[in-house]
C-alpha cells in the first residue's frame, strides 16, 4: 500500500485520484489521445501498479474523467451566470464561460474522451451535460420573456459552437470574445432592465 500523505486514508485517496485525474487530463489535452495507465501513472508521481488501485482500468479512469469534468463545466457556467444580477447580463456571460473554458483546454478534452472512449456512459454525460447548461440559459430567456426560450437557447450555444471553431482554428480569444460581444450586445442591451422601453439608437 502506498506510503499515506494525508490525515486519514479517505483523503489520501481523494488526493491520489485527483492526481491521476488531472494527470489524464493533461495528457487528453496535449495529445488527444487516450493516455495508457503507465503513462498517467508516472506523471501522477504513482507506480503504475499504485494507479490500479484507484482505477481498474483505463477505462475506468476516462468514465471518472468524464464525470469529473463535465459536472465542472457547467458549475463554472451557473456561477458565472448567477453572478450578473441582470438576467440580461446572463446571457452573455453564458457565453463568454463557456467560450473562455474552451480557451482553457477544457472543451479540448472532452472532444478528446468523445474520441478516444466512445461509450454509452459519455453519450449519456455529454447529454446530461448539454442538458444542464441550457437549462439556466433557457430559464434566463423565459424570465426575459422569450417567445420560444429553447429554441432561442440552442440558437445562442450556436454562437458558442460557431466560437469555438475559430478558438481552434487560432483566433485569440480576445477577438473571438470582441466579436461575440458586438454580436449579442444589442439583444443583452434591449433586454436589460434598466434599458427596457428605451428607444434604441
Amino acid at each position: 500500500m502506498p506510503r499515506i500523505n494525508a490525515p486519514t486514508v479517505a483523503e489520501h485517496r481523494a488526493a491520489q485520484q485527483r492526481a491521476l485525474l488531472d494527470a489524464a487530463k493533461t495528457l487528453l489535452a496535449k495529445t488527444g489521445e487516450a493516455p495508457s495507465m503507465a503513462e498517467v501513472a508516472a506523471l501522477a508521481g504513482l507506480a503504475r501498479p499504485s494507479a490500479y488501485q484507484y482505477y481498474k482500468s483505463r477505462t475506468d479512469l476516462l468514465n471518472a474523467l468524464v464525470l469529473d469534468v463535465f459536472p465542472r463545466w457547467a458549475q463554472r457556467v451557473e456561477e458565472a451566470m448567477a453572478a450578473e444580477q441582470d438576467p440580461a447580463d446572463r446571457v452573455l456571460a453564458y457565453v463568454l464561460t463557456n467560450i473562455a473554458l474552451v480557451a482553457e483546454g477544457e472543451h479540448a478534452v472532452g472532444s478528446a474522451l468523445a474520441a478516444v472512449a466512445p461509450s454509452e456512459e459519455l453519450n449519456a454525460q455529454s447529454s446530461l451535460m448539454h442538458g444542464k447548461l441550457l437549462d439556466p440559459l433557457v430559464g434566463t430567456l423565459r424570465e426575459l420573456g422569450a417567445e420560444d426560450p429553447a429554441a432561442t437557447a440552442e440558437l445562442i450555444n450556436a454562437i458558442v459552437h460557431s466560437a469555438t471553431k475559430l478558438l481552434e482554428s487560432g483566433s485569440p480569444v480576445e477577438s473571438v470574445n470582441a466579436r461575440v460581444t458586438e454580436l449579442l450586445e444589442p439583444y443583452v442591451r434591449g433586454h436589460r432592465s434598466g434599458d427596457r422601453g428605451k428607444s434604441q439608437p
